[in-house]
């Protein structure tokens, strides 16, 4: 049977050959498919202002004694008093302390990270996860499949043989591909219900030292004990029901403090359609500033939206000051997303310093001397949108004074990014700049 071709374009009802019928829709299927499937792997945030109830009030600050349950109905993380918090810098503030809060462990401990490699470290935390397995603690460690793909499946086939549970999160697999943006970039560890770490620390040798000299790398991390610990277990627990199909229950207690107790919570954020509470919480926070705003992040590549908030805290008499990765960030490309942005932030009044010294890992902020966070953060779209995150909030004086302090003293060993020199650069980093920024969903 012959067909006149022009009877295919004929108006009202086309007459088409079934074959090409299949075949189009078969087209416009997979041409759906990859687009929806594009669309969720770049999806960005969907907060771009923040304003108060009412035409005249602006938006809640940080002081204000409504700003706790502000905070919990919009991440959904409640503050609870009662908690003890202590800052661990760098290794040397960190993994001695670590290392002996695990072994002081009676009934359990949960581990999850992201990034694991070969070394000192992974061999002493091997051995204490070891030796507290055989004395009847029940270990489980959750790592990323992505993350820690550098930890050899020969170590972590000697840790389940030890009697380690361990299961990693989201493997790469086929069947799993829709998932494989999203990571677990969460760094926590539960001993025996009631002690907590959290913060950006990976379990590689580069995270032992003071984070200024010989390559360490300088970190912020978070010891804690009360209410808040139980957040990060459920967070564990969700991520864990996940990977192994177990859903671990226990028969958890809450300890609230009395001694150094502060108003804190644990934050673990999800990717989810729509907005998400980590750009609720840190969209919250930086319209929280009355006086000043110290950002300090490792991987700084904020999305327009979030340019525009620190932009308008500046304006507004805030003292904003950011603190990021200098020439010796691990991933340069998110460096050069981050600094396209310089200019509009710098023309603004924000104050933009780089990290000379060693690698930047830190992801904190602190507000007006009071609300802090300490976590795995980062101030991108990945960390914002994409992965599975956790970061300590704190509401106290004394905390918050403290990360001031840090935070200044970092700056001693920063260089501060002027405007007029800024704009000197060549017009090959501006070329690096405009190119990472199209990818900046990515990154």
């Amino acid at each position: 049977m012959r067909i006149d071709p022009r009877h295919l374009f004929t108006t009202g009802h086309a007459k088409r050959l079934p074959g090409q019928v299949g075949r189009w829709s078969v087209k416009a299927v997979w041409g759906g498919l990859a687009l929806i499937g594009f669309l969720h792997l770049t999806r960005g945030t969907a907060v771009r202002h923040v304003e108060g109830i009412g035409d005249d009030e602006g938006p809640i600050a940080v002081n204000e004694p409504q700003f706790p349950l502000k905070a919990t109905m919009l991440t959904g993380a409640s503050m609870a008093p009662g908690n003890r918090v202590e800052i661990a810098l760098n290794g040397d503030g960190t993994f001695p302390r670590l290392w002996q809060d695990l072994r002081s462990a009676e009934r359990s401990i949960t581990l999850q990270v992201y990034y694991g490699g070969l070394g000192r470290m992974p061999r002493e935390i091997d051995q204490i996860l070891r030796d507290r397995a055989a004395a009847g603690v029940r270990v489980r460690v959750l790592y990323d499949a992505f993350g820690a793909s550098g930890i050899p499946s020969g170590e972590l086939d000697a840790l389940r043989a030890a009697g380690v549970l361990l299961a990693p999160f989201r493997p790469i697999r086929l069947s799993t591909l829709h998932l494989a943006q999203h990571r677990s970039h969460i760094r926590g560890i539960v001993i025996d219900d009631h002690i907590a770490w959290t913060g950006g620390f990976g379990i590689d040798d580069k995270w032992f030292g003071d984070g200024r000299t010989n390559g360490s790398w300088r970190e912020t991390n978070v010891r804690f004990e009360g209410p808040a610990v139980l957040q990060l277990q459920a967070a564990f627990t969700a991520a864990w029901s996940e990977a192994t199909g177990i859903l671990v229950t226990g028969r958890p207690t809450l300890r609230p403090l009395d001694d150094g107790a502060k108003l804190a919570g644990l934050l673990y954020t999800a990717p989810t359609m729509g907005s998400t509470a980590a750009e609720r919480f840190l969209a919250l926070s930086i319209a929280g500033a009355r006086k000043t705003l110290y950002v300090t992040n490792s991987y700084f590549a904020p999305g327009r939206s979030f340019v525009d908030l620190l932009s308008a805290a500046a304006r507004r008499g805030v003292d904003v000051r950011i603190l990021t990765a200098g020439p010796m960030t691990d991933v340069q490309v998110v460096r050069s997303a981050g600094r396209g942005w310089y200019e509009t932030l710098l023309t603004a009044g924000v104050r933009v310093y780089e990290w000379q010294p060693t690698t930047l890992h830190v992801k904190t902020f602190v507000v007006d001397g009071e609300w802090t966070t300490i976590g795995s953060m980062n101030f991108d779209n990945r960390s914002l949108a994409l992965n599975d995150e956790a970061t300590l909030m704190v509401l106290d004086p004394a905390i918050g004074q403290q990360m001031d302090h840090v935070f200044l003293d970092d700056l001693r060993d920063s260089e501060e990014i002027t405007l007029a020199g800024f704009r000197q650069r060549s017009w090959l980093e501006r070329l690096g700049e405009r190119a990472a920024n199209l990818i900046d969903r990515f990154l």
